[in-house]
């Protein structure tokens, strides 16, 4: 299948250096929470027209071909502080909410989560939350790394963001994939449900032995707002997401509402990080 986006030239745009001063440029603090998760189209086109791309190109097969290739982990080893730098002019087009770099975006999240006084692991979560980013780093276009998750091979939920788009997918037009179960079994569990590629399971993945299952359910559907806050696809969970969802619930105002906060001190912060990364990885992790 051809893809209508260039990879290459999409991917030479994030590491121009003018992509610094963009940032900076749209950064906005003190956003209400009110204006969170403004997915209209005529609000913010570039993020409609992301979902257009993710919803036209994220087929099962896509999927399960990305999840063979990247669960690999052969792309090197790196640590969490040379993943996190990868990410520095990268731009997420599916987000309206922050315009932030990368990194940035990662303190903020786990400050908020720190300020409360929650574990450590946690804390250390909502660092790495978006590192699995570097995808777009290793090639691929963002529609495919970045944007609201979803489950492929079966019918698709009305509580997707922009669902109309999915008419244009292949999937579509296949019978056995728009079935309310299609290819899975009543309440399989999410963990054999094959969701739309992107950093949410590469992160969970990359850091599978190193993390507890609460933080591996943060991490692999962080993104999955049609699950964790409209309630769709409850005829695919187990009894153990459900036990799970709690500790989704708890993360996503830190990953959603932390956005509008000061930018983060890094050089003040870093010790921290360094100890906290420490603490629960190796030096260099598989990627």
């Amino acid at each position: 299948m051809a893809i209508e986006s260039s990879t290459s030239a999409q991917n030479a745009l994030l590491i121009e250096d003018s992509w610094g001063d963009f940032v900076a440029g749209r950064y906005r603090e003190g956003k209400s929470e009110a204006e969170f998760r403004n997915y209209d189209a005529n609000v913010i086109p570039t993020v409609a027209e992301f979902y257009r791309e993710n919803h036209k190109y994220q087929t099962l097969d896509f999927a399960v071909a990305k999840e063979r290739e990247y669960f690999a982990l052969d792309k090197g080893k790196k640590s969490i502080w040379e993943a996190a730098e990868f990410l520095n002019t990268l731009v997420d087009e599916s987000d309206p909410d922050t315009d932030l770099t990368q990194i940035e975006h990662l303190l903020q999240t786990s400050e908020a989560i720190r300020k409360d006084g929650h574990p450590r692991w946690m804390v250390l979560t909502g660092f790495i939350h978006d590192l699995g980013k570097v995808l777009c780093l290793y090639g691929e276009p963002q529609w495919a790394v970045v944007g609201d998750t979803f489950p492929v091979g079966c019918a698709y939920s009305e509580k997707v963001v922009f669902p109309e788009y999915f008419s244009a997918n292949p999937d579509f037009s296949v019978p056995e994939y728009q079935t309310k179960f299609g290819i899975y079994e009543p309440n399989c569990g999410l963990s054999n449900v094959h969701m739309s590629w992107g950093h949410d399971a590469y992160i969970g993945h990359v850091v599978k032995d190193y993390l507890p299952e609460e933080a591996l359910y943060m991490l692999r559907y962080h993104s999955f707002y049609a699950w964790h806050q409209q309630g769709a696809y409850g005829h695919l969970l187990s009894k153990h997401d459900e036990e799970m969802l709690p500790w989704v619930l708890k993360f996503n105002p830190y990953d959603l509402y932390s956005k509008g906060a000061a930018k983060p001190n890094l050089k003040e912060l870093k010790p921290y990080y360094d100890d906290l990364i420490a603490e629960f990885f190796p030096d260099k992790i598989d990627w």
